[in-house]
């Protein structure tokens, strides 16, 4: 925990800011997103709760902030794992099924990003301002533009469709995500009934499944 005496100084709120941002990372990597309170958070950081709520409005507003960053992170480290991953001169159905391969397996060590994906439009939309809503979207719509470029590039067949395609994709991710994390009574359940173990999902199997059938299907229909 730090201690930190008044901002006085621009540089000086932008370090508590960052000092925010980053304890709330470090929870998130200790606990789900339901756990993180803005009571820790205050006691972790050093700062009293009427204050870290001068830097961010609302808990959600620090999570939609970390989203941003993580997910930024991750659409930056996508085109060498695509380069490696995808041969640009295999047919159209096994540029397809990579890509969908390369975008599920970057996420399996991503679990903190997962998780705020999952809880983007359920939670972290919730208790912010139109603002925070709006920069948050602007910066949502740019990432989903630039995995749409990425998406074009090893599958020009998607035309203009690749947008449409990467949204979708991302909704896919928080979809599978949650439904590949059962709770302990689910667990219990699989355990005292192997039938209902078919409903037991692998989390990158079962997104690069998904995965593939979006981009096969969104290419079907731009070429029709």
């Amino acid at each position: 925990m730090t201690n930190f005496q008044r901002a006085r100084s621009e540089e000086q709120r932008e370090v508590r800011r960052q000092a925010i941002l980053d304890t709330t990372a470090a929870m998130l990597e200790e606990m789900p997103i339901g756990e993180i309170s803005l009571n820790e958070l205050s006691r972790r950081v050093g700062l009293a709760k009427s204050n870290v709520l001068r830097y961010f409005e609302s808990r959600e507003a620090i999570l939609l902030e970390l989203l941003d960053r993580a997910w930024r992170q991750w659409v930056a480290d996508l085109p060498a794992l695509a380069h490696a991953g995808i041969d640009q001169d295999a047919p159209v159905s096994c540029r397809t099924e990579r890509f969908a391969a390369v975008i599920a397996g970057s996420l399996a060590q991503r679990r903190v990003l997962c998780d705020l994906l999952s809880a983007q439009a359920g939670v972290l939309e919730h208790n912010v301002s139109p603002q925070v809503a709006a920069r948050y979207k602007r910066a949502a719509v740019a990432n989903v533009a630039d995995m749409a470029a990425l998406a074009h590039q090893h599958l020009p067949e998607l035309g203009d469709s690749a947008p449409q395609l990467t949204a979708a994709m991302i909704m896919a991710v928080g979809a599978v995500w949650t439904h590949a994390r059962p709770s302990p009574a689910m667990l219990a359940a699989y355990e005292a009934d192997l039938s209902l173990t078919a409903f037991k999902l692998d989390f990158v199997t079962a997104l690069q499944e998904m995965l593939a059938t979006l981009t096969a299907g969104t290419i079907a229909r731009a070429s029709a």
